[in-house]
């Protein structure tokens, strides 16, 4: 693998976002309708979080039941605030993708958003890493 590489090579610059005081139920239609598993959450421009589908299916404690209209009443009740991860790790797009990859290999995260200062260009999965290593072979 070429360490220079940058992020910016893998990463997805099209990325859909959810606002912080958007319902849970917003988020849940994103991920669904585009068959995605992240969203960086913004508020004045700036990322203050992330949000995962694991993060939504863990929000209701009856989805291991399969209940849609029961998850969908949860879903309406809660805040994306209320479920998203606060804590998160970004990386530059100007940053290598050895670098990334040692950083999710290390977190208990799937995700990271990309940054270009503080503007949100992209973001890249584990998934774009893997597909990226595949492209080697």
């Amino acid at each position: 693998m070429k360490e220079k590489a940058t992020i910016s090579k893998i990463m997805t610059a099209d990325v859909f976002t959810v606002k912080s005081n958007q319902q849970l139920l917003d988020a849940y239609n994103i991920i669904t309708k585009n068959k995605i598993r992240h969203l960086p959450v913004v508020s004045d421009g700036k990322i203050v979080g992330m949000l995962s589908k694991t993060d939504i299916d863990k929000a209701s404690f009856i989805s291991a039941f399969d209940e849609e209209e029961i998850n969908k009443a949860i879903y309406e009740n809660l805040t994306i605030e209320q479920v998203m991860t606060k804590r998160i790790i970004s990386v530059q797009v100007s940053d290598s993708i050895a670098d990334v990859a040692t950083l999710l290999s290390k977190h208990e995260f799937h995700a990271v958003p990309v940054l270009n200062g503080e503007e949100l260009v992209g973001i890249v999965s584990s998934t774009d890493l893997i597909n990226y290593l595949v492209s080697l072979i």
